[in-house]
C-alpha cells in the first residue's frame, strides 16, 4: 500500500544522544522539517490528481475514509499555518457532512462548531452579485446601465463610462484593489470616484478590486430602494434558508462569533470601513455556508426569484488568463489541476492588471467547470469551491488569514476525496 504524507516517520528517537539542553530547539526544527516534507510530497500527490471533465457521479466515500481525507488535508494545514480553529463542510449528492477543528476563541477555550461564525471576507461578493441579480431578475436595473444613472454625482465622469457589468467583472477601467487610505466615507469616495483617471477602457482588463464590487452592490442596494444590508437581510439571506448569516451580527448571536488571530495571537474581528458590507462584510457558519453551496449546485431546485438570481452569478463575462469571470464566482473550465487551480487564485490574478475578452455572448457555464472564491479579512480566510456537474462542494473556514495556495490545496485535496479525480 502506498504510503501518506500522514504516514512518514516522525524521527522521535533522533535526538537521543543530544545533550538535554539542546533538545527542545531540535524538536522544534524537526517539527519544522517534517512540515515542509509533508507539504512537498503533499504537492506532488496532488499535482498528479489531474480532473477529467466533472461529469457523471462517483462513489460517496464512506465516513470513514472522508474523515481522514479531510484530517490530512486540515491537520498539517493548521500546524503549519498556527491556525486556532477551523470549520470545514462537504456537500456530497445533496448530503452535508461536518469537520470541525480546534478552537473559535483561545480566551474562552471555545470549539469550533458547525455553528461557529466566521468572517468570509470576500466569498461574501458571491452574495452581493446575487443580489444584484436579483434586482436585474425584478427590472429594476440592468448591468448595462452607468453609474450616473443611480449616483447622479458620478454623471459625466470617467467612471461613468463603465457598465455596472464592467463594475461587477472588475473591468471598469482599472480600479485599485482596496479604498484609498484617505477616503473615510461615502462623500469622500464619491469624490474621489468622480477624479478616477482610468488605466484601460472599461472591459478591457481585469483588475480585482473592492472598489470596483462595492460601487456595484451599493448601487444594486440603489436601485431596490434600500440600504445594502437591509437588502441583504430582507432578501437575499431568508430566500436562500440561511437563518446564522449575517452582515450585522446582532446580540443574541454574538456568542457563536468567533475571534480571528493574527501574529502573536492578537485577537481581532473586521472593522467598518466604505464598502465593507458589499465587498466582505458577510459573517456565516459552516452550516448555512455548505446550504449556500447546495442551492449554487441546483438554482433550480429554489423558488424562482432567488434561483434565477444564483443562476445569473453562474454566467460567464469574461475570459482571464485561466478563469472565466462570472458574478462573485470564479470559474475554472475542465480539464482541472491543481496547478491551473493555484494559477487561477494566483497573486498575479489578484494584484496585478491582467488582460479580460469580453464573451460575446455571455457564456452558461458548461459542464465540467469548478466554481470557487476565497476570502480574507485580518484575522480569518476562507475558501470556497464546487462543482454542479458531480454534485459536490467544500466550505473552508479559518479564523486565521492563511495564505490562498494553502487553502487551495486542501480544498483540492478534499474535491479529490470526494471523486472529483477519475
Amino acid at each position: 500500500m502506498p504510503r501518506t504524507w500522514d504516514s512518514l516517520p516522525v524521527f522521535e528517537g533522533a535526538a537521543a544522544p543530544i545533550l538535554f539542553s539542546t533538545l527542545p530547539r531540535l524538536e522544534t526544527t524537526l517539527s519544522k522539517l517534517r512540515i515542509r516534507i509533508r507539504t512537498r510530497i503533499k504537492r506532488h500527490i496532488l499535482t498528479c490528481l489531474c480532473l477529467a471533465p466533472l461529469a457523471g457521479h462517483a462513489a460517496a466515500p464512506d465516513g470513514d475514509t472522508l474523515r481522514a481525507a479531510v484530517d490530512r488535508a486540515i491537520q498539517p494545514l493548521m500546524t503549519q499555518y498556527g491556525i486556532p480553529g477551523m470549520a470545514v463542510a462537504v456537500t456530497f449528492h445533496g448530503q452535508a457532512r461536518f469537520f470541525n477543528y480546534g478552537l473559535a476563541s483561545k480566551a474562552g477555550n471555545v470549539p469550533v462548531s458547525e455553528h461557529t461564525l466566521f468572517e468570509l471576507g470576500s466569498v461574501s461578493k458571491t452574495f452581493t452579485a446575487t443580489l444584484a441579480c436579483q434586482a436585474q431578475g425584478e427590472g429594476k436595473l440592468s448591468f448595462g446601465d452607468h453609474p450616473g444613472r443611480y449616483l447622479p454625482a458620478l454623471k459625466g465622469s470617467a467612471i461613468d463610462g463603465a457598465t455596472l457589468l464592467d463594475l461587477a467583472t472588475y473591468s471598469a477601467g482599472g480600479l485599485p484593489q482596496q479604498v484609498p487610505d484617505e477616503v473615510k466615507d461615502d462623500a469622500q469616495m464619491l469624490a474621489w470616484l468622480r477624479a478616477f483617471d482610468p488605466e484601460a477602457a472599461p472591459g478591457t482588463v481585469r483588475k480585482y478590486s473592492n472598489v470596483s464590487i462595492g460601487l456595484f452592490g451599493r448601487i444594486a442596494a440603489l436601485a431596490l430602494h434600500s440600504r445594502f444590508d437591509e437588502a441583504m437581510a430582507r432578501q437575499v439571506f431568508p430566500a436562500l434558508g440561511l437563518r446564522h448569516t449575517y452582515i450585522h451580527v446582532p446580540a443574541e448571536a454574538m456568542a457563536d462569533y468567533a475571534w480571528g488571530y493574527v501574529e502573536a495571537d492578537q485577537p481581532v474581528r473586521v472593522r467598518p470601513d466604505v464598502f465593507d458590507a458589499e465587498t466582505y462584510g458577510v459573517k456565516s457558519n459552516a452550516a448555512d455556508m455548505i446550504r449556500y453551496v447546495q442551492a449554487n449546485i441546483a438554482p433550480r431546485r429554489l423558488a424562482a426569484p432567488i434561483g434565477r438570481a444564483i443562476e445569473c452569478t453562474h454566467v460567464g463575462f469574461d475570459r482571464v488568463g485561466e478563469i472565466v469571470q462570472g458574478l462573485g464566482w470564479e470559474q475554472l473550465r475542465g480539464p482541472l489541476t491543481l496547478e491551473r487551480l493555484l494559477d487561477a487564485n494566483s497573486a498575479r490574478m489578484i494584484n496585478a492588471s491582467n488582460p479580460a475578452t469580453r464573451l460575446t455572448p455571455p457564456q452558461p457555464a458548461p459542464a465540467g467547470t469548478l466554481f470557487d472564491k476565497t476570502g480574507s479579512t485580518r484575522g480569518f480566510g476562507a475558501y470556497v469551491a464546487f462543482a454542479p456537474s458531480q454534485d459536490i462542494g467544500v466550505v473552508m473556514l479559518a479564523n486565521k488569514n492563511v495564505p490562498i495556495p494553502a487553502r487551495v490545496e486542501a480544498g483540492y485535496a478534499i474535491l479529490a476525496a470526494l471523486g472529483a479525480a477519475p
